[in-house]
């Protein structure tokens, strides 16, 4: 009989298992992400059938009960995750290192406090620093349950109680080990085994899990994919060092609507959350309109979000012109460039180009191509985007301007905050009565925008020191 291994080798980045070393995984592409684990049970499974206990089916259309969430109060945590945290559910939050994770969740777990018994499991680091940062954010006397540990079987004895915790956040999970395994933490099979145990003690007693996740320099949670399946949510906190805000996304929700959004701001007392977060990232905009300067009216999954797209349009020095892009994609940029020299005429090909959401948002829909076009066009014309005025709508590389959901509640957000023009794509069904009152510039082709500044038609007065380049003519 075959001797069975006595250790395998497995990639740290996908998973898989190879029969032996090597620089580079076959499967995903990674390299030096191979480490030798020993082999433990789970890599030779035994047949299981037989000796099952039979399940019990019930009808789809039954009664179930009511679901009831734990609510924090803090409205953009709770609109994130659905309206509150779900009894039993596994969140996994995953971020940056020093984005704010800890901090957050320890906020939350404070404000959950008030409700019930609520733990925080640090592993990385100890009470004393917990608590440093909890005076820090004026949290002391919450009554939080503290503890510092990283055995996965010291945790499930802690929390396997009938008084269980509401909520329980274990920060982090790469910290995590499970005695039975010879591996080091953070690898796969550690990841893996101490998520399936704390899972299932979440879930047989209703507890609400937190779980923090490492990323990856690519912006990944570190660890087997499979984490992210095994849970119910998971929830990306972004932002960039250079500015104050900070943005929690859903990439997945069981429990509630994908790609939501919660903005807050980091302060020396922790988070405050942003109730209206298209006032933010507009508040820094000048009151005189500026060429290369676009207000794109957007949808952060049910919330429209309004935010400044800026773009510089300059000759190159360069055999090769330069495209920089920061806050959207970069393919997407070379496919309007392309649209507006092929259809449109547009010479951009000898140009260097610079495009930067403001505010340091990651646009991701394309309803921003024609934002994106009005500001590179603003930019190359010396001919700033008419006042107060939204642009949205998408663009075909034919050069059609392709209508996009959720239109009105776009137009309602950009009439609240004073704005009263927008230019947008054709609507193929007649205006309805109780729309928003905003004056509409409805186009169908990429190449009316272009005519828009090269006329000049909207084009605010401006200082005779500033009326230079082919915006004066």
């Amino acid at each position: 009989m075959a001797k069975a291994p006595s250790s395998r080798f497995v990639c740290q980045a996908c998973g898989a298992v190879h029969r032996k070393w090597s620089g580079k995984c076959d499967e995903c592409g990674a390299w030096n992400s191979i480490v030798e684990e020993a082999a433990g049970s789970e890599a030779l499974p035994k047949s299981v059938a037989g000796g099952g206990r039979r399940i019990d089916f019930v009808a789809l259309s039954g009664a179930s009960a009511e679901e009831r969430r734990f609510v924090s109060g803090i409205g953009e945590f709770d609109r994130v995750a659905g309206g509150g945290l779900v009894p039993g559910s596994a969140t996994l939050v995953g971020g940056d290192p020093g984005i704010g994770k800890s901090t957050l969740l320890l906020q939350v777990t404070a404000a959950l406090a008030q409700q019930g018994p609520v733990a925080y499991i640090s592993g990385e680091e100890a009470v004393d620093q917990v608590r440093m940062r909890a005076r820090r954010m004026g949290l002391a006397e919450a009554p939080v349950q503290l503890a510092a540990a990283t055995a996965v079987r010291d945790i499930v004895a802690s929390l396997d109680l009938p008084d269980a915790p509401l909520a329980a956040v274990i920060d982090s999970i790469q910290t995590m080990f499970v005695d039975t395994l010879d591996s080091a933490p953070g690898t796969v099979a550690q990841v893996r085994a101490a998520a399936q145990e704390l899972i299932r003690v979440a879930k047989r007693r209703g507890t609400a899990l937190l779980l923090v996740g490492h990323v990856t320099k690519e912006g990944t949670i570190a660890g087997p994919r499979v984490l992210e399946h095994m849970v119910d949510t998971v929830l990306y906190f972004e932002g960039e060092r250079g500015h104050h805000f900070r943005i929690l996304r859903a990439v997945k929700n069981r429990f509630g609507p994908t790609d939501e959004i919660g903005v807050f701001e980091m302060t020396d007392r922790g988070l405050v959350e942003v109730s209206n977060p298209s006032a933010l990232f507009l508040g820094d905009r000048e009151g005189n309109a500026v060429s290369g300067a676009a207000v794109f009216a957007g949808m952060e999954g049910t919330r429209p979000l309004l935010v400044e797209i800026q773009a510089l349009v300059a000759p190159t020095a360069f055999g090769t012109p330069r495209r920089a892009v920061i806050g959207w994609d970069a393919a997407r940029l070379h496919m309007v460039l392309a649209v507006l020299e092929a259809r449109c005429g547009v010479p951009l090909a000898g140009r260097d180009v610079y495009l930067n959401v403001a505010g340091g948002l990651k646009v991701q829909e394309p309803a921003a191509d024609l934002a994106v076009a009005a500001a590179l066009l603003s930019s190359l014309n010396d001919c700033p985007v008419p006042g107060q005025t939204v642009i949205f709508g998408e663009i075909g590389l034919s050069g059609e301007v392709r209508p996009v959901s959720q239109m009105e509640s776009r137009l309602k957000e950009a009439a609240k905050l004073g704005f009263g023009t927008a230019i947008m794509p054709r609507r193929r069904q007649r205006r309805e009565r109780g729309e928003t009152e905003i004056a509409r510039r409805e186009i169908s082709h990429l190449g009316e925008l272009v005519a828009l500044f090269e006329t000049g038609a909207g084009r605010p007065a401006r200082p005779a020191a500033a009326r230079t380049g082919k915006g004066a003519q």
